[in-house]
């Protein structure tokens, strides 16, 4: 396929494409609130709070959990958005055959080597993880787990730092954070 120009049409078209595709799931939050806050929430943290106006970070960043979480294929990817998204949304894209504790692993170690829109793509979802933690966690997560997560996602980060110092500021801000997690009744 030839490189598609990825345009503010094409942005839109990633935020619709995603819609459709998370349009029945559910975050793990008490709410249940609307998958597709996340993948919005994302582009939104990349756009206004890093400063990022590359589309292809921003294509990437609402289509980051198409593939492992929908019936969404790499090549399916390739054909409506281009090789660029598709490469920056699979490197964000954990291996759902893999256990749990190898897919984290695997976070922190290919984080250093992730291509920059992807890199910036990462950084988005810690920040809008630990915000949702902080704001509104999974009903069956203790405090402990909370914690664990914020100490994980700072492990993951650490191999992204120097992609995008304001991302990484606002990641700092929300870690600092981490002290005032409590049981959520």
């Amino acid at each position: 396929m030839t490189m598609k120009n990825i345009d503010t049409g094409t942005l839109i078209e990633a935020v619709a494409f995603a819609a459709h595709k998370h349009r029945d799931q559910r975050r793990k939050d008490v709410s249940a609130s609307p998958y597709i806050n996340h993948p919005i929430a994302l582009a939104n943290v990349l756009a206004n709070e890093g400063g990022v106006t590359d589309l292809v970070a921003l294509c990437a960043a609402v289509l980051h959990d198409t593939v492992e979480d929908t019936d969404t294929t790499e090549s399916e990817l390739i054909e409506r958005f281009g090789p660029e998204i598709a490469s920056a949304v699979m490197e964000v894209t954990d291996d759902k055959s893999l256990d749990k504790a190898e897919r984290k692993a695997l976070q922190i170690e290919h984080a250093r080597h992730m291509s920059h829109a992807a890199k910036l793509v990462k950084l988005a979802d810690k920040i809008s993880n630990l915000r949702d933690i902080l704001a509104s966690p999974p009903a069956d997560w203790p405090v402990e787990r909370k914690q664990a997560y914020f100490d994980w996602a700072a492990n993951v980060v650490a191999g992204l730092r120097g992609a995008n110092p304001k991302l990484e500021a606002v990641f700092d801000s929300v870690y600092a954070q981490r002290n005032t997690l409590r049981a959520f009744y």
